[in-house]
């Protein structure tokens, strides 16, 4: 359900497992292109997608027999999504979550407000995260996810229906650090974005790395997560990649910024939606609520929406005072 980048690449990757997938999108032009030309030149050009694959405006016509059914909206469109799509839910579907980001107003994970707005026991409730960027996978490079589920059954269900010879999927029964680690690291890949648009090196962004994981595996601890998740691919997998890549959208976000382009103007040249801008503020909210400290998200935060000066943050964040490395675990 959404036939963006990741969605359209999700889809192509449950084609090659063998399974039988439809594609809902809201607009009739990718919809066309996906069914004539086996394409969506709109997030994906140039790349072939399976013949098997079929794509639809109609939600009933998708979401009718599925056994797994992908969210695959911005975050902050999921509940209004999905609250139309209810009606229409096979009952015994498992609702599957491919988004990173944290619900502004109410500082809810997606697997929450799935299961609110849906009316369905965690066990229906699975995520799927990792270091995927769309792009690589959809080509068929090497890569890796977690299935997370609290129903054990159910995860290895999802690990099933994905995986392929080229991608490898695991299983987890923490949805909640899955979620956190795909939620946080997009924040830190915004940080480690501004760094590099300001003219820092790798040192400087493994700094940014390594102690973004810490922050998110602090709030991770909090919520009542498993701290060994954030050492696999949902965590510092899934961080290393966006921070790293040139073709992640929150840390090409956080260039712009720190190149010296106003917020208005890296929004106005973005034509994807990148989680971290908006999930910072609910994501501090969370960490407040739980005496949690994050300074990183405090600083993406402050530069985005309180009009402090990148310089200036940046030297908020490395004159704090010392610290034991592994403070407030």
């Amino acid at each position: 359900m959404g036939a963006g980048s990741w969605g359209t690449t999700f889809a192509k990757l449950l084609c090659d497992a063998g399974g039988e997938v439809t594609l809902w999108g809201r607009r009739p032009g990718p919809v066309r292109a996906v069914n004539e030309r086996h394409e969506n030149p709109d997030y994906l050009p140039g790349v072939e997608l399976p013949a098997s694959l079929r794509a639809t405006t109609d939600a009933a016509e998708a979401l009718a027999g599925a056994d797994f059914v992908a969210l695959a909206v911005p975050a902050q469109t999921l509940r209004e999504n999905l609250a139309a799509w209810v009606p229409l839910l096979p009952p015994e579907s498992v609702l599957v979550s491919l988004m990173k980001g944290i619900e502004l107003g109410t500082s809810r994970r997606m697997s929450e407000v799935i299961g609110e707005v849906a009316d369905v026991p965690a066990e229906r409730v699975a995520v799927f995260s990792g270091p995927n960027l769309a792009r690589e996978i959809v080509a068929g490079q090497p890569g890796a996810a977690v299935a997370g589920c609290a129903d054990e059954d159910a995860a290895r269900r999802l690990q099933a229906a994905a995986m392929t010879p080229y991608f490898r999927v695991y299983t987890s029964t923490d949805v909640v650090g899955c979620e956190l680690g795909g939620a946080v690291k997009n924040i830190v890949a915004l940080c480690v974005g501004m760094a590099v648009g300001l003219g820092f090196g790798d040192s400087t962004q493994a700094v940014l790395m390594t102690r973004g994981l810490a922050e998110i595996t602090r709030l991770g601890a909090a919520l009542g997560a498993d701290e060994h998740t954030f050492a696999g691919l949902a965590g510092m997998g899934d961080l290393v990649g966006t921070c790293s890549s040139p073709l992640s959208r929150n840390r090409t976000f956080g260039e712009n910024l720190g190149r010296g382009m106003t917020l208005d103007e890296v929004i106005a040249v973005t034509k994807q939606t990148a989680e971290g801008v908006k999930s910072c503020t609910p994501v501090l909210e969370l960490a407040r609520k739980h005496n949690v400290e994050m300074p990183i998200t405090e600083a993406v935060v402050s530069v985005l929406y309180g009009g402090v000066p990148l310089r200036d943050a940046a030297l908020a964040l490395i004159s704090r005072a010392p610290k034991a490395e592994r403070y407030g675990m």
